[in-house]
């Protein structure tokens, strides 16, 4: 799952990255008004963690642009103001969740699994479908009761294809959603195909059914 946090003060930035990155998030930064709105018209998040006051632009106008776009990234705003029409505000513009600094990093966290298990998969802690049974929060796999051992990128992309099911996904954005803005540093997404090959393998040599499907020359689909 991928974050963007949108932050001017450094310090705080980098220990929201590294808090979340240890809870196996992919996180992206930005500590510009600008630098944000370029990630937003960009790429696509799972969670936006939104700081409203920006040295370049106020943080309102991204959630505006968010709406205007009609983008399903959630949002979680983070400020320093405690004025309630800030608050009211940003909740009306789209946001989710508002949170007054300073906060404990493990509350920021558990309203951002909150609002990703909303907003993908309808507030459950546990995916079921046939012979899978994902549990969120442990982050294990079981088929027919077996634990399927998945690395960290495997299990990103089982929950991310499930989360989005019935949809084709190309290789681009499983690039994008698997590396971030690196993505468009590689010469090539042969990395996907690698991640997908062996996740597959893994599913199916569990004996789960064959719902992950090649589309041929635009990427794969989760069947439902």
């Amino acid at each position: 799952m991928k974050i963007l946090i949108v932050e001017d003060e450094p310090v705080l930035a980098r220990s929201i990255s590294e808090y979340l990155s240890e809870e196996n998030y992919l996180c992206e930064s930005a500590g510009r008004f600008s630098e944000a709105m370029e990630k937003i018209n960009l790429f696509q998040y799972d969670c936006i963690v939104l700081d409203l006051m920006l040295p370049d632009g106020n943080g309102l106008c991204i959630l505006q642009e968010l709406k205007r776009q009609q983008k399903q990234d959630g949002v979680i705003i983070i400020s320093a103001k405690d004025a309630l029409d800030d608050k009211i505000e940003g909740l009306r513009l789209g946001a989710d969740d508002y949170l007054t600094k300073p906060f404990h990093l493990s509350e920021l966290m558990a309203r951002v699994y909150s609002i990703i298990r909303r907003k993908h998969f309808g507030s459950c802690n546990v995916i079921e479908q046939n012979e899978i049974r994902i549990d969120l929060l442990a982050k294990t796999v079981r088929v027919n009761e077996n634990i399927v051992a998945l690395t960290k990128k495997e299990f990103d992309l089982l929950i991310y294809f499930i989360g989005n099911k019935n949809k084709v996904i190309s290789k681009s954005t499983l690039a994008e959603h698997l590396s971030g803005d690196l993505a468009d540093m590689l010469d090539n997404h042969d990395f996907v195909y690698a991640h997908v090959k062996n996740l597959k393998k893994k599913m199916y040599d569990a004996g789960c059914g064959q719902y992950l499907k090649t589309v041929y020359a635009t990427g794969y689909k989760w069947e439902k």
